[in-house]
C-alpha cells in the first residue's frame, strides 16, 4: 500500500462514520542539531517521527485525530475517531462551518538544495563550529562562546475527500553562533547571523553561504568592546534598524496581528488576539506610503516556503500591506470562507499530530530604493541598533518595546560610537508611520525565524520576513523601565 492509499484510508473511515469533509496527512519528518559550547560538542540529536493526522468536517465542528501506526487499519480508525470528535463538538449548536472553494490538486513539489543536509559529515558540522567557537575564545573577555545547527527534510502526502492527492518534500537548514563577554558588573552578547540563527530552505549550502568561519572574529570583538561602551542615551531619535531586527519587528507587530483566527476571536493562546478589525480591512492605515507588506510563500530559499499548505491550497503571494493601508489577512479555507475573502494557503501544522492551524508563511516587508549607507548619510541625529536581544509586545500586538544587542550613534549623516543597552518602544500604527527610509533588493534578506510559537498544545513553526534596514524618523529610545 502507497502512503497515498495510507491517507486515503484515513479519509474513507471519516466518511463512513459520518463526516460531511475530511483529508488526512501521512508525515515522515527526519531533524538533525548539534550544539557546540566553548570547543565542546554538547549535544549531537537526531530523530525521526512518523504518523497519519486526520481532520473531519461535520456541521459546525472539526474534528481531528492522529497516530503512529502506519497500518490500513489504523489510519480507518483514526478517520473514524476524528469523525466522531467533530460529530461529539458539532452537538454544541453552532453556524455550518463552509470551506472557501479552492482547486482541487494532484502536485509534487520538493525544495530546491544543492547539498543535502544529511549527507554532510557530522564531523565536518563539528569541527567548524569547534573552529568558530575556538575563534571566538581567542579574543580577551570573552568567555561563552556557542555555535548551533539544525536540519529538517519533511515527506508529507496529503489526501482530501474531495480530491487533493498531494506530496511534497521540504528541506530546511540553517544555525548561528554567538560570543558572550563577561565583565565586573554585566555580559554582553554578540550574535550571527541574528539572534535566533539563520534558517532558509535549502541544503548545507545556505550554511556555508553565511560564512561561519569567517565572521566569527568580528562577532567576538563587538561581544567585548560592548563591556567598555556607554549606555544608549534616553531620547527621540531618527531609528535605523538592521534587517534582522526589522524583520523580527515585522513578525511581531504585523504577522501576529493579520492572522485571521485571532483577529476573528478563535485564538488567544500564546500571542494574544489582534488590534485589528475585519470591518476596517482596506481603510486601516497600517503605516506610511513605503510600508508594502506581502505574505509571499513562493520566495525561493525563504523559510516560509513551500508548494502547498497542509489543506492542500496552491502556495500564493498575498499582499498585505499596500501603500500603508491594511489590505489582507493570514487565512485558512474556513476562516477565509466565514470572513468572504479568498483563501491565503496558510494552514499549517507543526507534526502529523497537531491540528492544522493559520501560521505566518513569509511576511516580508518589500525593499525599497535606498542603502543603508545612503540612509546613515541622510541622518543628522539618529541610532543604529542591530540584532534582537528583548522584545515585549502586548496581547493586542500594540504596545511594544524591544531591545538590541548593539547600536551606534548617527551624528550630521556619520556613524559614531558604539553603545549598548539599546532600547525603542512604539505602539504600532504610530510606529509604523515614522518610516521613512529603506533600502533596496540589495540588503534585502529573507531572515527565517524557526521558532514561531503558537497554540494549545504550543506548535512551532518555520516562518521567513524578508526585510532590508529601514528608517523610522522619530522613536523614543533608551528606554529602561
Amino acid at each position: 500500500m502507497s502512503l497515498f492509499d495510507l491517507a486515503q484510508a484515513a479519509v474513507e473511515g471519516a466518511l463512513a462514520a459520518g463526516a460531511q469533509y475530511a483529508d488526512a496527512r501521512v508525515v515522515i519528518a527526519k531533524s538533525q542539531s548539534i550544539a557546540v559550547l566553548n570547543q565542546e560538542p554538547q549535544s549531537i540529536d537526531q530523530a525521526e517521527r512518523a504518523g497519519i493526522g486526520v481532520r473531519a468536517l461535520t456541521g459546525s465542528a472539526w474534528g481531528f485525530y492522529a497516530t503512529s501506526d502506519m497500518t490500513p487499519a489504523a489510519a480507518r480508525r483514526a478517520g473514524q475517531q476524528s469523525a466522531a470528535i467533530s460529530a461529539a463538538s458539532a452537538s454544541v449548536p453552532g453556524p455550518t462551518m463552509p470551506l472557501a472553494d479552492v482547486p482541487v490538486v494532484s502536485g509534487e513539489y520538493e525544495t530546491p538544495f544543492v547539498e543535502d543536509p544529511f549527507a554532510v559529515a557530522i564531523s565536518e558540522k563539528v569541527d567548524m563550529l569547534i573552529g568558530v567557537t575556538k575563534t571566538m575564545q581567542s579574543v580577551d573577555g570573552v568567555a561563552l562562546a556557542t555555535g548551533n545547527l539544525s536540519f529538517w527534510d519533511t515527506n508529507k502526502w496529503f489526501v482530501s475527500s474531495q480530491g487533493h492527492r498531494i506530496h511534497q518534500r521540504l528541506v530546511e537548514s540553517g544555525g548561528g553562533f554567538d560570543a558572550t563577554a563577561v565583565g565586573e558588573s554585566e555580559t554582553q552578547r554578540r550574535s550571527y547571523p541574528q539572534a535566533f540563527g539563520q534558517y532558509e530552505t535549502g541544503g548545507y549550502e545556505t550554511v556555508r553561504n553565511w560564512d561561519f568561519p569567517g565572521n566569527a572574529g568580528r562577532i567576538a570583538e563587538e561581544a567585548a568592546a560592548l563591556l567598555r561602551a556607554p549606555d544608549l542615551e534616553e531620547g527621540e531619535k531618527s531609528l535605523i534598524l538592521e534587517g534582522s531586527q526589522l524583520a523580527l519587528q515585522i513578525h511581531e507587530s504585523v504577522g501576529h496581528a493579520i492572522e485571521l483566527d485571532r483577529i476573528l476571536g478563535w485564538e488567544a493562546a500564546f500571542a494574544g488576539t489582534s488590534h485589528l478589525e475585519l470591518e476596517n480591512l482596506r481603510s486601516h492605515r497600517y503605516g506610511s506610503e513605503l510600508m508594502n507588506i506581502t505574505a509571499d510563500a513562493t520566495l525561493p530559499g525563504a523559510l516560509g516556503t513551500f508548494g502547498y499548505d497542509d489543506e492542500g491550497t496552491v502556495a500564493q503571494c498575498v499582499d498585505i500591506v499596500k501603500d500603508g493601508l491594511w489590505v489582507g489577512v493570514l487565512s485558512g479555507r474556513d476562516s477565509a470562507s466565514l470572513a468572504g475573502l479568498p483563501p491565503g494557503g496558510m494552514v499549517r501544522a507543526d507534526g502529523y499530530n497537531r491540528l492544522p492551524m493559520v501560521r505566518m508563511t513569509n511576511v516580508g516587508i518589500l525593499p525599497g530604493d535606498s542603502s543603508l549607507d545612503e540612509i546613515i548619510a541622510d541622518t543628522k541625529d539618529g541610532v543604529y541598533m542591530a540584532t534582537n536581544r528583548s522584545w515585549s509586545i502586548d496581547d493586542r500586538r500594540l504596545n511594544f518595546q524591544f531591545g538590541c544587542e548593539v547600536a551606534w550613534e548617527i551624528k550630521n549623516g556619520k556613524r559614531g560610537r558604539m553603545v549598548k543597552n539599546p532600547t525603542y518602544t512604539g505602539i504600532t500604527p504610530q510606529f509604523w508611520a515614522q518610516l521613512d527610509k529603506l533600502a533596496g533588493g540589495d540588503e534585502w534578506v529573507h531572515w527565517g525565524t524557526p521558532n514561531c510559537g503558537k497554540g494549545q498544545p504550543m506548535q512551532v513553526a518555520h516562518t521567513g520576513h524578508s526585510a532590508a534596514p529601514g528608517r523610522f524618523a522619530t522613536v523614543r529610545v533608551g528606554v529602561r523601565a
